[in-house]
């Protein structure tokens, strides 16, 4: 499977990235060698073998559910920049009133 310039672009409008011509055509020849590649995983014959999720046994350690005291707000507010009716003020992330899509 072939990817295009076109859905480099969008992937990269998704991701609030800019990529000059040079940088474009690099990164769709790039990606569409990693899709060869998946690609190519999708040809091996994994009839038989068992399902692994992780390849270490591992244990979730868990500690009693306590509540805590917090901190003072005044005290964690104190060093915000921009702050409005005691919440951290940040940025909009969001244009337009969409993400990117």
């Amino acid at each position: 499977m072939a990817i295009t310039e076109e859905q480099v672009k969008h992937v990269a409008k998704l991701a609030k990235l800019k990529f000059d011509d040079t940088e474009l055509h690099e990164f769709t020849n790039q990606l569409g060698k990693i899709i060869d590649m998946v690609e190519m995983l999708e040809e091996v014959d994994t009839e038989g073998v068992p399902f692994t999720s992780n390849v270490v046994e591992t244990v979730n350690v868990m500690r009693p559910d306590r509540a805590q005291a917090g901190m003072n707000r005044d005290d964690l507010m104190r060093n915000v920049p921009e702050k409005e009716d005691g919440f951290i003020k940040v940025p909009a992330i969001i244009d337009n009133g969409e993400a990117g899509a």
